[in-house]
């Protein structure tokens, strides 16, 4: 067997890419064959139906929200700050949407997921899309934390955020024939420095959705979407810890930042949703890396690190590493600390979605 092996390993890494290479003619025309087919003849009319929307309160979530109201379709729109759902809520009427739901709730609580959906059960009687966007992204070294409690609260709003409102909601989204829309990241595959618990967490989140995709077959949609820079509230850097065990976050502070635009990527996702796509991705280059993470990956691995060790300097998000964290909105000010140190006010950048 190892003989076999060894033979394989040499032999079927040429073979495929030569195979590529003279199919991939082929397969162009296909996908342009799919691409028209899917834009002019193919689409779900989303009027009068009704997507649960989580992580609705900001960025690509807020974007998809506003997609949805557009179409005609009714939204339960789910997020901690049900302060912000009521600005969105307003939005989406005026879009649109007929009936809009908002509902204050934490997607990494199962209570909380299974309140949400029974409620747009008992107003709406159905769920037709299922959009998970809630996310939580950090930037700072592995290295540098000092205090791991915050690694489950990384790894649940990543993940548990996205499994819990599925549970829950899969049995409706049978009834309806329904999707699943699911917020990812490029970093599930392509690793990039100071993300090494986010991206885990988005891998996860893939394998799980591909092998659920096999599980219900053609009784619920799943539609995956991967974006590489986005410049959201979270890309931002407008979000910082609040006090409590929870550790929420809210709006702190408006920075530039250079990144595709939310508003794009948001109408992608629901136009791809609408048609039956099994993935959405912007921008859609980033997929030549993969073909080098499969058959060349130490040439992968040597130009990112060196492009990490010219251009990553380590000014991080100080989650997680001891240091404080400044905490602004009501007098007088006060700091979270994850360790012992000196209260120094330091803002922190976050990625999230």
């Amino acid at each position: 067997m190892d003989l076999v092996n060894s033979f394989l390993n040499f032999v079927v890494p040429p073979a495929s890419l030569l195979m590529l290479a003279f199919s991939w003619p082929t397969l162009s025309f296909i996908n342009v064959c799919e691409w028209i087919y899917d834009t002019y003849f193919r689409e779900i009319d989303m009027d009068n139906k009704v997507a649960v929307i989580t992580g609705a309160s900001s960025g690509i979530g807020e974007q998809i929200a506003y997609e949805y109201a557009k179409r005609g379709a009714n939204l339960v729109l789910v997020a901690r700050r049900d302060t912000r759902l009521r600005g969105i809520a307003e939005n989406a009427r005026r879009l649109g949407s007929r009936n809009v739901l908002i509902m204050a709730a934490d997607v990494v609580k199962e209570d909380d997921c299974r309140r949400f959906i029974t409620e747009a059960i008992n107003f709406y009687g159905r769920v037709d899309h299922l959009v998970n966007t809630a996310s939580l992204g950090h930037t700072f070294f592995f290295e540098e934390a000092t205090d791991p409690s915050v690694f489950p609260i990384l790894l649940d709003i990543n993940f548990w955020g996205n499994i819990y409102p599925t549970y829950v909601a899969l049995p409706y989204l049978r009834q309806t024939k329904g999707r699943i829309v699911v917020n990812a990241s490029v970093e599930n595959w392509l690793p990039l420095p100071r993300m090494s618990l986010y991206a885990a967490a988005k891998a996860a989140l893939i394998n799980f959705y591909e092998t659920l995709r096999f599980e219900v077959k053609d009784n619920v949609g799943i539609t995956i979407a991967t974006h590489g820079w986005i410049g959201t509230e979270m890309a931002r850097g407008r979000f910082m810890v609040e006090e409590g065990a929870e550790m929420q976050w809210k709006e702190e502070r408006e920075v530039h930042v250079t990144g595709g635009p939310v508003e794009e990527f948001a109408k992608l996702i629901v136009d791809g949703a609408c048609r039956g796509n099994a993935y959405v991705k912007y921008p859609s280059w980033y997929d030549v890396f993969f073909v080098f993470r499969v058959f060349a990956p130490n040439i992968l691995y040597w130009t990112l690190q060196m492009l990490s060790t010219n251009h990553v300097v380590r000014r991080t998000s100080y989650i997680g590493t001891g240091r404080p964290l400044y905490l602004e909105g009501s007098p007088p000010r006060k700091f979270l600390t994850a360790g012992p140190s000196t209260q120094v006010p330091v803002q922190q950048q976050l990625k999230m979605e």
